[in-house]
């Protein structure tokens, strides 16, 4: 059992299970009813992705600088306490269930969800 890290909008893997969108925003143009047949995800859980204001400093993070000011930014985010107990759950959860967490971005490397999957290994989660 564990979590996959994915970007929304990929094919699904084998076994992959729930997806959930950690994302500000549904995506354009897609229908509710076509979120999960197009891949994007099962559950929509924005709780977990980035504050307005945060999505707009990490589009212009064009530097190794801006992106750690982003990260810490994000961390402190996901400190607060609805957020902190939805990690929580998540990791708790990865151990009795397969499941996928994801965001639009291309590159992981430069995207909120690489800030969740070191959250969720720091708090014990399976990640596959």
């Amino acid at each position: 059992m564990a979590i996959a890290v994915v970007r929304l909008g990929t094919p699904r893997k084998r076994n992959e299970g729930l997806r959930i969108g950690t994302v500000r925003r549904p995506p354009r143009g897609v229908p509710k009813s076509q979120f999960a047949k197009r891949d994007f995800y099962d559950v929509w859980l924005p709780m977990l992705s980035p504050s307005q204001e945060l999505v707009t400093f990490a589009l212009h993070a064009d530097d190794a600088g801006k992106w750690k000011t982003f990260e810490r930014k994000f961390r402190a985010e996901m400190k607060e306490p609805d957020a902190s107990r939805v990690l929580d759950l998540l990791a708790a959860l990865s151990h009795h269930a397969n499941f996928a967490i994801g965001c639009y971005c291309e590159e992981e490397g430069r995207c909120h969800r690489s800030v969740l999957r070191k959250l969720l290994v720091e708090r014990g989660a399976e990640i596959g």
